[in-house]
C-alpha cells in the first residue's frame, strides 16, 4: 500500500484556507499525499498569489478546484448567498472528484481520508457513503464550536429563537472557564439583514449536526488557551499551534506577499515598530480609516500597516487624509504575517482578532490592541484581554468613532505595560511546548494520525 492519500477541504474565505494549508504540509510531514480542493474561484486566486515565485515542486501537495455554483460576476463575500449556493452545488460535485481520483490508476490511488473544514461538514456524508475515514477541523476558536454545539440549549433556555435571534439582551457564559459572549455580537448576527442571519444562522446549527457524524474534531488551539471550551467539548482534540511549512509557506494566500516588509523591519529598533492588519474580511467606512490613518501617525512610531485589496480581489481605492504624512510607517497590501510577527522589531500587533492573526501572535510572545469587526472576533477579543491579559481594546466614541487620540492613548498604554509583555512571553513559552517532541498537541497529533493509518 502507497501513502495516504487525505483530501482537505476549507470553507472558501482566506481565514481558512490558510490553517487549512498549513495542516496539509504537517500531513505530508507525517507520509500522507494531500488533494486539497478549493473554490474554482478562490483556485484562481492562489494560482495568482503565487506568481510563479512559489512551487509546489517536491509537494505532496496537489491543488484542485470544484465550483461554488456563483457566477463570475456573483459578490462572494454575500456569505447568505455563497453557503445557499455552495450547498447545491459541490456535494455532487466534491463526490464525482472523489470517484474520478479514486478510478485513476486501477484504484491504487483511492482517497483514504477526508479533512474537512468545520463549516464543509456536509462533506462528512460523501466520505460515509464512500467508506473513506472523515475528520472536521475547527479553524476558528474551539469556544465558537462549542457555542453552535449548544445552540439548542440556548433556545431551551429562551436566549434566542429558534432562527437564532435574540430574545434576551445582554451577555452570557457557556462555562465559567469561557468569555461571556453577547447575543448581538453572535456570528450569525453580523450580517446586515434578517433573511441572511437566518440562512447563515440555520448553516452554521446543520453544521455541527454534520460534524457529528465524526469522532475525530481537531482544533488549532492549546489546553492552556481554551480549558473551557475543551471541557465543554471533550471531543475536541487540540493540535495547536499548527505552524507554516517553511518550505511552501506561501500557499493559500489570496493575496501576494510583500516581502519588502522585512527587509524594512530589519531597518527598524528592536521592539518598536506597530504591526497593523485587519485580516480579509474587514471594512472600514472612510471616517473610521480617517482616523486609524492619523492616530497612528499620532503615536510617533514606526509602524507596518497592511491596507488591501477587498476580499472579492478588485482593487480599492482607500483616501488617506491629506495631513496624513506616514513618514514613519510602511503600508503594503499583504505581508508573510508570521515571519512579520516573529521579526525582534515587532512591539505589538493591532489586530482585528481572528483566530489564525490571534494565534500568530499569542505564539510568537507578541502583545494586542484588539480591534474586532465581526463574527468570533469578538469572543477572541475576550480571551486576549480578559482571560489571558495580554492586550488591550479600545474605547469607541459617541460616534462610534475610535479616535486618533484613543488610538495614540492605547499605544503608549500597552508598551508601557511591562507585565502584559511579561504574560506575552511567558504565553509564547507555554504555547510553543505543546508541539515540541514531547508536547501536548505532538502527542495528539500522532493520535489523529494513528488513526488515519489504521
Amino acid at each position: 500500500m502507497g501513502l495516504n492519500h487525505v483530501l482537505v477541504l476549507p470553507f472558501p474565505a482566506q481565514g481558512h484556507v490558510n490553517p487549512l494549508m498549513h495542516l496539509s504540509h504537517k500531513l505530508v510531514q507525517h507520509g500522507c499525499k494531500v488533494i486539497f480542493v478549493n473554490t474554482e474561484f478562490n483556485h484562481k486566486r492562489v494560482l495568482s498569489a503565487m506568481n510563479g515565485k512559489v512551487t509546489l515542486d517536491g509537494s505532496e501537495v496537489e491543488l484542485v478546484s470544484i465550483a461554488d455554483g456563483l457566477g463570475p460576476e456573483d459578490d462572494r463575500s454575500d456569505m447568505a448567498a455563497l453557503i445557499s449556493s455552495m450547498v447545491r452545488t459541490m456535494p455532487s460535485d466534491l463526490e464525482m472528484l472523489i470517484r474520478d481520483i479514486n478510478s485513476r490508476d486501477g484504484g491504487s490511488n483511492r482517497i483514504t481520508g477526508m479533512v474537512c473544514d468545520t463549516y464543509m461538514a456536509w462533506a462528512l456524508e460523501i466520505a460515509q457513503k464512500l467508506a473513506i475515514k472523515g475528520a472536521i477541523i475547527i479553524p476558528s476558536s474551539s469556544a465558537m464550536l462549542a457555542l453552535e454545539d449548544n445552540i439548542p440549549k440556548l433556545i431551551e433556555d429562551g436566549i434566542m429563537d429558534s432562527d437564532g435571534f435574540p430574545i434576551k439582551k445582554g451577555k452570557f457564559q457557556l462555562s465559567p472557564k469561557m468569555p461571556n459572549m453577547n447575543i448581538t455580537d453572535m456570528p450569525w448576527s453580523c450580517f446586515s439583514d434578517a433573511s441572511s442571519q437566518k440562512t447563515i444562522f440555520h448553516y452554521l446549527a446543520r453544521s455541527i449536526q454534520w460534524s457529528h457524524l465524526t469522532d475525530w474534531w481537531i482544533s488549532n488551539t492549546t489546553i492552556e488557551l481554551e480549558p473551557g471550551a475543551l471541557s465543554l467539548c471533550p471531543k475536541i482534540l487540540p493540535i495547536g499551534p499548527i505552524k507554516e511549512s517553511p518550505k511552501f509557506r506561501s500557499l493559500g494566500q489570496f493575496w501576494q506577499e510583500d516581502h519588502s516588509c522585512l527587509s524594512w523591519l530589519d531597518q527598524q529598533p528592536p521592539c518598536s515598530v506597530i504591526y497593523v492588519a485587519f485580516g480579509s474580511f474587514t471594512i472600514f467606512d472612510p471616517n473610521q480609516f480617517k482616523e486609524l490613518a492619523l492616530g497612528l501617525e499620532l503615536t510617533n512610531r514606526p509602524f507596518l500597516w497592511v491596507v488591501r485589496d477587498d476580499s472579492n480581489g478588485s482593487v480599492t481605492k482607500h483616501k488617506y487624509p491629506n495631513e496624513f504624512q506616514g513618514t514613519k510607517g510602511k503600508i503594503v497590501k499583504w505581508t508573510p504575517q508570521p515571519m512579520v510577527l516573529k521579526h525582534p522589531s515587532i512591539a505589538c500587533f493591532l489586530s482585528h482578532c481572528g483566530w489564525n492573526s490571534t494565534m500568530d501572535g499569542v505564539s510568537n510572545g507578541v502583545p494586542f490592541l484588539c480591534w474586532p469587526y465581526f463574527a468570533d472576533q469578538f469572543v477572541d477579543k475576550a480571551y486576549i484581554c480578559d482571560f489571558w491579559k495580554v492586550g488591550l481594546g479600545f474605547e469607541e466614541d459617541e460616534k462610534g468613532i475610535i479616535s486618533r487620540w484613543e488610538i495614540k492613548k492605547k499605544v503608549e498604554q500597552l508598551l508601557g505595560d511591562e507585565e502584559i509583555k511579561g504574560r506575552s512571553k511567558k504565553m509564547k513559552d507555554m504555547i510553543m511546548n505543546n508541539i515540541a517532541k514531547d508536547g501536548k498537541s505532538t502527542q495528539n497529533f500522532n493520535k489523529f494520525m494513528k488513526w488515519l493509518n489504521e
